[in-house]
């Protein structure tokens, strides 16, 4: 084998090493916040004035449900309580991450 393959047999290798090292290290960067709401589901009707709101929030570095910071697990599970007004609410989830963008999402329940 003359040189120039010997080299290209080693580098190769080297070079889709630290593609995928990288890859793998941005991938917080690169999928940005996300957030999951299990409950409540959206539109719901309700008769209970008390309101448990749960989901799973990733790749955060801060949360919030209506504005007031609220905390997650070591998994990224959330669940907290909320009192409804009578009649049309609206629940909105605000997640940051470290690169400074943002995630929101939103449910609107009624309460009969």
């Amino acid at each position: 084998m003359n040189r120039i393959n010997i080299k290209l047999i080693l580098i190769i290798p080297v070079v889709l090493f630290l593609g995928i090292y990288f890859l793998y290290q941005v991938r917080w960067y690169l999928l940005g916040p996300e957030i999951v709401i299990d409950s409540p589901r959206p539109g719901e009707i309700t008769n209970d004035s008390y309101l448990s709101v749960k989901g799973r929030a990733f790749n955060i570095s801060s949360l919030s449900m209506n504005g007031r910071q609220i905390f997650t697990d070591e998994r990224g599970v959330f669940s907290e309580g909320l009192l409804l007004a009578r009649g049309y609410n609206i629940i909105e989830i605000t997640a940051n991450d470290k690169f400074g963008r943002i995630s929101k999402e939103k449910r609107e329940v009624i309460l009969e």
